[in-house]
């Protein structure tokens, strides 16, 4: 796979992992009015925001990584810490 290849691919999953995390918060938030959803929530969609921006300047594998991090540990928040 040609660099620009894995750019272009890690921003789209970026970018719909970023969608995904909306609809999730507005559903969260539909159900359960908490500061802890909308920031839990909103740090994962920022987090989806710096890997596509990191995606654009080369920075490919620290983006796979901070994002399958980052998504993990947002996960791992909504599941233990959010009532």
């Amino acid at each position: 796979m040609a660099p620009w290849q894995a750019r272009r691919i890690r921003m789209v999953a970026a970018g719909v992992l970023m969608a995904a995390m909306g609809i999730i918060l507005v559903v969260r938030l539909a159900t359960q009015s908490s500061v802890l959803v909308v920031g839990v929530y909103g740090l994962a969609l920022i987090l989806c925001g710096v890997v596509i921006e990191l995606s654009r300047n080369g920075r490919t594998r620290l983006g796979s990584w901070l994002l399958v991090a980052g998504l993990a540990a947002a996960f791992a928040m909504d599941w233990f810490v959010l009532p």
